[in-house]
């Protein structure tokens, strides 16, 4: 008796428990609106109604808002670091994917640039004029770490693995004053490929304040990233019309070993929007062969130089693809019909799931209100879960995220 006494009380808690429980979640669901994606005055959060995913915004400030481009890593634990356009100006700032708490970084008075974050240290590293800056994202001290000399003044784009190299590429007078006269892409894009001005690969050593030279081509050498794991490996690229070039190239700072990571096959092949798996193992790239017609994700061994591919329909194909941290998962930015693969209903954020030698799609959020000359460039968050990306459906630019898991 005394145990029934006991008992059928806890079973009355229990089940008064799992029903308020129940009650919380629903009414938790009923907080989170199911809408169309895209329009002015958005909630905070919502479901897409096409898609059933949760969106919500991080860049919950005023003025413009805009994630990191695809390949440059955005997280210092579990801080993305963004940039925002307003009455400050272009500065840094980071929001904390947790509580969702937006900090800036920094209050430079001129106009910066740069999109390179340094996991240890917890630095963010940008560029004035010819002076590189690094600002703690805690403390928020800013150190100036170096001045480009006269005769060669250059950007910065990556940093190395261990953090004591930031990479980039010099471009001669002749070629800028080309882009000055040629601001669209649409004008300048032939200009500078067909032009054949010497570019010349550099590192700067934040040691010892030294530039070192790496290799000079006279080809438009772009895209710079120092590998995710090896701090002597930089990839880059030949840049100009994907279809003439061999475009994804490595150089082995140790040796000066050159190596190009992927050979088109045939006629119209192209390769691009390059960029290193988490381990560092496996370069990853857009691949159509031929043009606008065979869609692909590929990648190569860096070390053995094996490939493989997966393919993806015409809709599916993206602007810029990712692959999540335990890299099982792949995502896609979509595209307009405007874009190479002239796609009619590609206007989507997608996630992949590797299938034998195909990708099954998934579409995570409907961007036909978002106009893809800002292009999306997502990430997967440090945890997995979800996507972010920059869209524009609210009317200027802002910061999302789409959660993986259905609501």
């Amino acid at each position: 008796m005394n145990h029934v006494k006991i008992d059928v009380p806890m079973a009355l808690m229990l089940t008064l428990s799992l029903s308020a429980s129940a009650q919380i979640q629903h009414a938790s669901l009923k907080t989170v609106p199911v809408m169309e994606t895209g329009g002015k005055d958005m909630p905070d959060e919502w479901i897409d109604q096409d898609t059933h995913h949760k969106v919500i915004r991080l860049s919950r400030k005023e003025g413009s808002n805009a994630s990191f481009y695809f390949h440059n890593n955005p997280f210092i634990g579990n801080k993305m670091v963004f940039y925002s356009t307003d009455k400050a100006g272009k500065q840094i700032h980071t929001v904390d994917l947790k509580t969702l708490q937006t900090e800036q970084v920094t209050s430079q008075a001129s106009p910066m640039s740069g999109e390179i974050v340094g996991k240890k240290s917890k630095k963010v590293y940008y560029q004035i004029k010819d002076s590189i800056f690094a600002t703690n994202i805690d403390t928020k001290k800013t150190e100036l770490l170096f001045v480009f000399p006269a005769d060669f003044k250059a950007s910065v784009t990556t940093l190395n693995a261990d953090e004591t190299l930031l990479g980039g590429v010099w471009s001669s007078d002749a070629e800028k004053e080309i882009f000055r006269q040629n601001p669209n892409k649409s004008d300048y894009f032939n200009k500078i490929y067909e032009a054949k001005l010497p570019r010349t690969l550099f590192a700067v050593d934040l040691k010892t304040k030294q530039i070192k030279k790496l290799f000079t081509d006279s080809a438009w050498l772009n895209h710079v990233q120092f590998s995710s794991t090896d701090p002597n490996l930089l990839m880059f690229c030949h840049e100009g019309p994907w279809h003439k070039v061999d475009r994804i190239w490595t150089i082995n700072l140790m040796n000066n070993e050159i190596k190009l990571m992927h050979k088109r096959t045939m006629d119209m092949e192209i390769a691009g929007h390059e960029w290193f798996s988490p381990d560092g193992k496996t370069i990853w790239f857009d691949l159509q062969q031929p043009r606008s017609t065979n869609f692909f994700v590929g990648g190569t061994d860096v070390k053995t130089g094996q490939e493989k591919k997966y393919s993806l329909t015409r809709d599916e194909w993206s602007i810029h693809f990712n692959i999540s941290p335990d890299q099982k998962l792949f995502a896609g930015d979509g595209g307009d019909p405007g874009q190479v693969a002239k796609a009619k209903d590609g206007m989507w954020i997608y996630l992949f799931r590797p299938n034998g030698d195909h990708f099954d799609a998934e579409r995570l959020v409907n961007m036909k209100h978002h106009g893809y000359k800002l292009e999306p460039n997502i990430h997967f968050s440090p945890d997995g879960k979800w996507i972010i990306f920059r869209a524009n459906f609210e009317g200027e630019s802002q910061v999302y995220a789409v959660e993986i898991a259905k609501s």
